[in-house]
């Protein structure tokens, strides 16, 4: 969860999360120093005297220059188009769940059971708990097993909405008569939480989102108790 004090990424909960943090300190890296040599060129433009009157063209400092941004934009480009693909790879998931944006709620349908589906709204202020969080906790989270595969089903009934989790690296889009998907997998337990991040309205910045990631087993007795 994101907090006042905090001015980088979310801590990971899962692991498609933790490679995009990989990703990010990767291409902060190579950004850093390439900042530093050309600073570094700069100043030393703006501070030596040397001068060359006669210099029409330099073919030796052309070709370094052309090829030196094409290895970066390579050293780049690969880990990138890596996580493209681990975004989009689902496979045997061991849950299906679809998730329906509403102005302004979310709902949820567990597919692979009979019968559980339920809507989910943000708690107003006037019936906060001492252990809520204002306008990001919900009365029904979206409870999912860790350490699972999970396929999301993601789809509006009205307008575009868009289901977000910044702890696990997610936004999908929830477009009107389209059916996205998407793989969920937490590493570990605990309340994660998201907010509707397509502006869909006038209540947009009402829906919260919030995952409650837990035990396979309790997950089971969960269902269960349904």
């Amino acid at each position: 969860m994101m907090t006042w004090k905090m001015i980088t990424l979310q801590d990971s909960a899962s692991p498609l999360m933790e490679q995009l943090m990989f990703f990010h300190d990767h291409t902060l890296l190579i950004l850093l120093i390439i900042t530093v040599l050309v600073g570094q060129l700069l100043i030393n433009l703006m501070f030596n005297k040397f001068t060359h009157r006669f210099l029409l063209e330099g073919q030796t400092i052309e070709l370094i220059w052309t090829i030196l941004p094409a290895l970066t934009l390579i050293f780049i480009a690969i880990p990138s188009l890596r996580l493209i693909y681990i975004i989009d790879e689902i496979n045997n998931p061991a849950l299906s769940i679809k998730t329906i944006g509403h102005q302004w709620y979310w709902s949820y349908e567990y597919s692979d059971f009979k019968e559980i589906e339920f809507d989910s709204y943000m708690i107003p202020t006037n019936e906060m708990k001492n252990f809520s969080f204002r306008l990001i906790d919900v009365d029904n989270r979206l409870v999912i097993p860790f350490k699972t595969q999970i396929r999301l089903l993601v789809t509006s009934n009205d307008v575009i909405h868009s289901w977000t989790i910044p702890s696990f690296g997610m936004k999908i889009d929830a477009t009107p008569g389209r059916l996205n998907q998407i793989s969920i997998s937490s590493s570990r337990p605990g309340l994660f939480f998201g907010q509707c991040s397509e502006i869909c309205g006038t209540n947009h910045s009402f829906m919260p989102i919030v995952i409650e990631s837990i035990a396979p087993s309790n997950f089971i007795n969960w269902v269960k108790s349904l």
